[in-house]
This record gives C-alpha cells, sequence and structure tokens, in this order.
C-alpha cells in the first residue's frame, strides 16, 4: 500500500509537532481527568458529563493519528532548484484578477497546513493547482466552483 505524502513548509510540521505535543501532555490528560470526575457522577447510562467527555476523547485520539500520519509522511518543501519568479509550493503569489485589477495574495502550502482565512491554500485547490509551474507576468485562466477567472502574475516570493 502506498502512503499519501503531506508536502509542507518547514514551519507547517513543526506546528503540527507542536500541536501534536499539546495533545499529548496536556489535552489527553485533561480529559482523563474529566472522565474520572463524571464516572464518580455514578449511573453512566444517563450522564452526559462521561458521554462528553467520552466524545472528545475519541476526536483527540482521532486527530493524534491523523497528526502522527502527517508528520511520518511530510516531504518538506525545498524551494532551491526553483527559479525566483516560478509558483511553487511554499511560495507566496500576488496576482491581478483580470479585467478589473483587483489583487489577491495567497501563500501556496500542503493541504496539512491549509488556512484559507490566514492567506494559505492547498496546492490541491483549484487557484493553487492553477498557479503551480507559471511564472510572473503570465495569464491563467482559473476554474473555480463560482466560475472561471483570468489572472495574471504580479508577484512571486
Amino acid at each position: 500500500m502506498v502512503e499519501k505524502v503531506y508536502p509542507m513548509t518547514e514551519e507547517g510540521k513543526l506546528k503540527l509537532e507542536q500541536e501534536l505535543e499539546e495533545l499529548k501532555t496536556v489535552k489527553r490528560g485533561e480529559i482523563i481527568e474529566r472522565i474520572k470526575v463524571a464516572r464518580s457522577f455514578g449511573d453512566l447510562s444517563e450522564n452526559s458529563e462521561y458521554e462528553s467527555a467520552k466524545d472528545e476523547q475519541a476526536f483527540v485520539e482521532g486527530r493524534i493519528t491523523t497528526l502522527e500520519n502527517m508528520i511520518r509522511f511530510a516531504q518538506i518543501i525545498d524551494n532551491n532548484n526553483v527559479n525566483q519568479d516560478e509558483v511553487s509550493i511554499g511560495k507566496t503569489v500576488v496576482f491581478m484578477e483580470l479585467p478589473d485589477g483587483e489583487e489577491e495574495e495567497y501563500t501556496i502550502v500542503g493541504s496539512a497546513e491549509a488556512d484559507p482565512f490566514a492567506g494559505k491554500i492547498s496546492n490541491d485547490s483549484p487557484i493553487a493547482s492553477a498557479l503551480i509551474g507559471k511564472k510572473i507576468g503570465d495569464e491563467v485562466s482559473i476554474s473555480t466552483p463560482g466560475g472561471d477567472m483570468l489572472v495574471k502574475i504580479v508577484r512571486v516570493g
């Protein structure tokens, strides 16, 4: 079976490692304590605190497994062999939507560290997929769920 590779920046991997450490050392202990307290209330069949703590425990254990997998199969992006003006994972790209000239800026990251609200989009997203490999000055047609848009790459950094 071929494992999925998770492309990410060094910074992204470090954040995942920090989250994993927090879940293992702090969150697990908090949840175990909540379960102990809830058990002391007696009848577990009608104990919402117990059910809530068990649900949270299942979520945290699932997240720990996911993070361990992402870290184990992390592929750190190395842009040393990529031209300075070429869009790739780990770089920030500024493009202008044509014809109205509205500029947008995104950092292209692996799916493991994507955060659209922070301007970090996954390399698997329609926008990033269309832009990767293109250079400053290129005009690119991007197909999005909201329709096609034409953009011109202004800066890559």
